[in-house]
Parts: C-alpha cells; sequence; structure tokens
C-alpha cells in the first residue's frame, strides 16, 4: 500500500465501554422507576403516561451518554477529519503545523497556525497504547504530506 492509498481510523476504546456502561445503568434505574412508579404509597397519583415519560428520559439520558462514544479520526494522504462528540470537521495537511499531545492532556491536538489547536477526542490518554500508535500514524501522514508538498521537510 503506497502512503496515498493509506488512511487510519481511530476511535476511543476504553470511553466506548464507558459510555456503554453509564447508558445501560441510565436506562436501567429510569425502566425500574418507571415500572414501580404505579405502585407508589405517597399519595400521588401516577398514570401510565408519567411511566412512559419516565423511561422515555431514561432513553434521551442513555443517548446523550453515548454521544461521548462518537469521537473518531480519519486520515489519508490528503488530510484529516475529525469528529468529535456533535461536529467532524476536516483539515488538509498544509492547514495543520503538527499532531500533537501535551503532557497532562486528556487528548489529542492538531497544531494550527496563530496559536490555535483543534482537539481530537478520538486519541484520548486512558487508551494509552492505542493512543500512542493514533498518534505516530497521524504523524507519519503528516509528514509524508508535507514532504510530498514541499519537497523536503
Amino acid at each position: 500500500m503506497t502512503a496515498s492509498e493509506q488512511q487510519v481510523v481511530y476511535r476511543p476504546r476504553k470511553a466506548l465501554v464507558m459510555c456503554s456502561v453509564l447508558a445501560l445503568a441510565l436506562l436501567a434505574a429510569f425502566t425500574t422507576v418507571g415500572v414501580l412508579l404505579r405502585g407508589s404509597k405517597t399519595g400521588a397519583i401516577f398514570q401510565a403516561s408519567d411511566q412512559a415519560a419516565m423511561i422515555g428520559i431514561g432513553i434521551l439520558l442513555a443517548a446523550g451518554a453515548m454521544l461521548f462514544a462518537m469521537p473518531r479520526v480519519r486520515a489519508d494522504a490528503e488530510g484529516i477529519e475529525v469528529r468529535n462528540v456533535l461536529l467532524t470537521k476536516r483539515f488538509h495537511w498544509h492547514e495543520v503545523l503538527s499532531v500533537s499531545f501535551p503532557d497532562g492532556a486528556s487528548w489529542a491536538r492538531l497544531e494550527l497556525p496563530e496559536d490555535e489547536y483543534y482537539s481530537v477526542m478520538a486519541v484520548q490518554s486512558v487508551d494509552r497504547l492505542h493512543a500512542v500508535e493514533a498518534v505516530r500514524a497521524l504523524r507519519k501522514l503528516h509528514r509524508e504530506a508535507w514532504e510530498g508538498h514541499t519537497g523536503t521537510m
């Protein structure tokens, strides 16, 4: 596979597990409360619609928790596409000065001109070796793109 055909895709690993566990816990808790709500001895009158609403809130909160498992980074010889929680943004490699992972940071970032940066939430420090592999692969693609663009780096 040549450099121009190479594409790398990374997603967070531990975030997916944690978000899934949280989503299941929220869904189970709200469903349990929704089912048991009707038999409450508090004097309040709960209808089937209240039960459905409680379960619906659990579904919405579980879906919200799963949003944090959505980050992805996809890179090729042309550039890098970063999908964080809700937004996806594509950068050409000539727009990116470097791929960095500052000490103490939770995730990697793209260094941009004028002291700006863009977070890459798909490459998280908690993923340890997976994150190291991702940063190395992204740096390699960035370096190859710059060498091809300028002749030498």
